[in-house]
């Protein structure tokens, strides 16, 4: 599935299940929190923090996926094809930063 066709889904199934959008700001308070499930997972997960025993069953992939959810979510609401600005932002990266990437010396 390609963005666009995410956006759509995720449109559709807000006009069939959810009711309405919530508000910008409200989906960028719900942003914020997923972002933080993610975080927490990674940084007990990967990083030097222990992993709780409540926190063992969770699912990156589903909280990755419930991040995604709310920005396809915040980029309807606003108007945003997120397609063509993915596809813009990964043109500008490629040719800003090759060579910057590959003469960093910390990458090495």
């Amino acid at each position: 599935m390609n963005i666009q066709n995410a956006q759509k889904a995720v449109d559709d199934w807000i006009q069939n299940h959810g009711v309405r959008y919530f508000n910008e700001l409200t989906n960028m308070a719900q942003l914020t929190e997923e972002v933080g499930e993610v975080a927490r997972i990674i940084a007990r997960r990967y990083g030097e923090q222990s992993e709780k025993e409540s926190d063992k069953d969770k699912d990156l992939g589903e909280e990755l996926a419930d991040v995604m959810f709310v920005v396809l979510c915040l980029a309807n609401q606003t108007g945003v094809n997120l397609q063509e600005a993915f596809d813009k932002k990964l043109d500008i990266k490629t040719k800003r930063d090759h060579d910057r990437h590959h003469n960093n010396d910390k990458l090495k």
